[in-house]
């Protein structure tokens, strides 16, 4: 029976828990309904940019006003579900790969190998449909580990149509969304922080629309890596072993967790524990590796010929080529060839010459030394964010639903540097599809902002 006093209470609940800011709550909630609406939103890139920006000033508008205020748990998820649910519903028309992900499962699912097999392959000839012909890079074979293609498998082995395993997949990705953002708020209150900070993650426009709108597999995976944190610095030795079980979940979801193990291990107060659920965790992808003879040809292909708004791999590359970095580079192997007189050996390294695999060899140096800077850190949340940043900044590769990786460390240390590309990231989607060139305009509009408050305000902190 309705309950006009309980009304009036949850009325005046809403109210003392948003306070002033639900007005700011409500242009949020309005900008991704704009979305919503436009549902095509790559045939709407324009209108789909200003709804962001919208909700982007209206988050932080509304977490200006929040500040410092108690916002009750159940308020921030409750809002962080509501905007998830708005944008199920969207076609993934800015990015396609869900697409990819249901064709994984469905060839697990008829007993092939998407790890050696890519979708052009004739043995999977009898698997096309629709959904095969909205495919790109056919000629790839999957790059995604176990526990992801478990989920794709999960949904594509669903006795319904295309459209609705996509829809299903996209429900799973944003319960594991919302576990870390749960996990984010038992973060923010063993630290002592304000709960409004996790709200720079939960309410995040670009967040929402990469889960939920077109469902990347990195909301499964990122909930393993909260957990891994949150269980670290616990006394009991079992939490050290789940840590390192969830550890290697995440990177069985995608591998850029695994960048992460030696800061973790060297904070971890159980070390052997955390090293056997690791490695437990990480058996899981022995049978890939017997089964492809070693890295999956995916992703070697991923590692070689992938880019796109790199922040420092843009640049470098063209500064290579401007310098003659091969032409300086075929002398030497010249000189070799004639030093060793090896001419058969040396002569299969030419084809690799060339200044985007030299700026992609740079930046795997720089990594490893940004590493082994961020693995001296004493500060776990702190550290997990600043390393996931700089994989992200040496990375050749970085497409929007990237920064799901670094965004919940930079809500909750407040780095604005982050917290800033994330509004200035979905700019990319003027130049994905399109005849557009990502370089040099758009590329300057995203990372100029970045790069003047990334140097004034460099320091991640929990404080």
């Amino acid at each position: 029976m309705f309950n006009p006093q309980a009304s009036r209470s949850g009325a005046f609940g809403l109210r003392g828990a948003l306070g002033p800011a639900r007005g700011s709550v409500v242009v949020l909630v309005a900008a991704h309904l704009g979305l919503l609406v436009l549902n095509d939103l790559a045939a709407h890139r324009g209108l789909t940019l200003v709804f962001l920006m919208l909700g982007f000033a209206a988050l932080w508008r509304a977490l200006h006003r929040l500040r410092g205020r108690a916002l009750p748990a159940v308020w921030l998820l409750s809002v962080a579900l509501l905007l998830r649910l708005l944008l199920l519903p969207l076609a993934p028309t800015l990015s396609n790969d869900i697409l990819r992900y249901i064709w994984d499962g469905r060839v697990v699912a008829a007993g092939h190998n998407p790890y050696l097999l890519p979708p052009e392959a004739p043995a999977l000839e009898p698997l096309r449909d629709e959904l095969w012909d909205g495919l790109h890079h056919r000629d790839v074979p999957t790059v995604y580990p176990p526990v992801a293609m478990a989920a794709f498998t999960l949904a594509a082995s669903v006795p319904v149509p295309p459209g609705v395993q996509i829809f299903l997949l996209k429900i799973l990705f944003i319960l594991g969304d919302l576990a870390a953002c749960a996990g984010l708020v038992y973060l923010a209150g063993r630290h002592s922080l304000s709960t409004e900070r996790v709200a720079w993650y939960a309410w995040n426009p670009l967040v929402v629309l990469e889960v939920a709108g077109m469902g990347h597999i990195d909301a499964l995976g990122v909930p393993w890596v909260v957990a891994a944190v949150c269980l670290l610095p616990l006394h009991k030795a079992g939490k050290a072993l789940t840590a390192g079980l969830a550890a290697a979940g995440g990177a069985l979801v995608k591998i850029v967790p695994l960048l992460a193990m030696p800061l973790w291990l060297r904070l971890a107060r159980h070390r052997w524990r955390f090293i056997a659920g690791a490695l437990a965790g990480l058996t899981l992808v022995l049978p890939v590796l017997v089964a492809t003879g070693g890295v999956p040809p995916g992703l070697v292909r991923y590692g070689v010929s992938w880019e796109f708004n790199g922040p420092v791999y843009e640049p470098l590359w063209r500064g290579l080529d401007a310098v003659g970095s091969d032409r300086w580079a075929e002398g030497r192997l010249d000189a070799l060839k004639q030093a060793t007189g090896k001419h058969e050996a040396v002569n299969r390294l030419y084809p690799f010459n060339y200044p985007q695999l030299h700026a992609k060899l740079l930046l795997a140096a720089g990594l490893g030394i940004w590493l082994l800077l961020c693995w001296r850190s004493r500060d776990l949340v702190a550290g997990t964010g600043r390393l996931f940043g700089g994989m992200l900044l040496f990375s050749a590769t970085l497409y929007p639903w990237y920064l799901l990786w670094v965004l919940p460390w930079a809500a909750l240390c407040r780095q604005p540097a982050w917290l800033l590309l994330s509004a200035l990231m979905p700019l990319s989607y003027l130049a994905q599809g399109t005849e557009l060139p990502l370089f040099p305009g758009i590329f300057l509009l995203i990372w100029l902002p970045f790069a003047a408050v990334h140097l004034r305000y460099r320091r991640w902190s929990i404080d």
